[in-house]
């Protein structure tokens, strides 16, 4: 049995080009290393380009090929330009994955009306842009594409006490939902990867220790999860072959956390 040549065609991404909105932070650093080592060309998209560079030295390291886009999620023209610079050195865009996004843990009567807009901008209304500016892109040129717009398990429950994060989140569930059902004839899929509580920079910002323990003690895994933990669903989300016939869903990896609170 040829297992590692049929996982290969299974999941394999040589030839294909991924886009990582968000590719410059914790989790969608390490999903852009995982989508390298399966064979795709990767584009950081982000904002620093220092951390970009640890990225790629990554993914060389695994003989894998990327390269780095500074881009500005709140701007269609930076998008454009992500666009149109990945087009030119690449020739083509066959994964999208949204990564990019903002949090605050200020109490609900305090949130100011400029945190607001400045956290509906980046999580929610970037995300509507992308998948204009890309989806345009894929109507236009008949290609078979993976849209994978990262959601939050605070985007399924209220549990997290950031109040405009889990209304933008919640948002980009069903404004993938929708854009599913809009181009699945098109073989444009768009799902929803919800990473239940992993260490990231938003969380450290929004978690003391009371709500790490209350966290934990609702987890049936007993533990917070590992950034490389989300490598397999997002190539199952990824694969042309494997997830043929996937779009719609909100492919959770939370260690049963979201089980324990329906």
């Amino acid at each position: 049995m040829q297992t590692a040549s049929f996982l290969k065609d299974l999941f394999g991404l040589k030839g294909k080009t991924a886009v990582v909105i968000g590719g410059t932070g914790e989790l969608c650093g390490t999903i852009a290393v995982g989508l390298a080592r399966a064979g795709a060309e990767v584009v950081l998209g982000g904002r620093i380009r220092e951390k970009a560079e640890k990225r790629l030295e990554e993914i060389a390291g695994f003989g894998g090929k990327g390269y780095f886009v500074p881009v500005d999620v709140t701007s269609r023209e930076s998008l454009n330009n992500l666009l149109e610079t990945t087009l030119e050195k690449s020739g083509q865009v066959d994964i999208l994955i949204n990564g990019a996004g903002t949090n605050s843990p200020t109490p609900f009567l305090e949130v100011p009306e400029e945190e607001y807009q400045r956290i509906i901008d980046t999580n929610l209304s970037a995300v509507f842009r992308s998948c204009q500016v890309f989806g345009e892109y894929f109507l236009r040129e008949g290609r078979t594409a993976s849209i994978i717009n990262l959601g939050s398990i605070s985007g399924l429950n209220p549990l997290s006490r950031v109040f405009t994060y889990s209304l933008t989140k919640a948002a980009v569930h069903n404004l993938t939902r929708n854009l599913a059902r809009e181009w699945a004839d098109k073989d444009i899929r768009v799902n929803t990867l919800v990473p239940g509580f992993f260490p990231a920079e938003q969380n450290r910002k929004v978690l003391d220790e009371s709500r790490v323990l209350d966290i934990l003690r609702q987890t049936p895994a007993s533990r917070f999860g590992n950034a490389d933990e989300l490598i397999g669903a997002t190539l199952l989300l990824a694969s042309p072959r494997a997830g043929s016939f996937i779009t719609g869903i909100e492919m959770i990896v939370d260690g049963g956390f979201n089980a324990m609170t329906i």
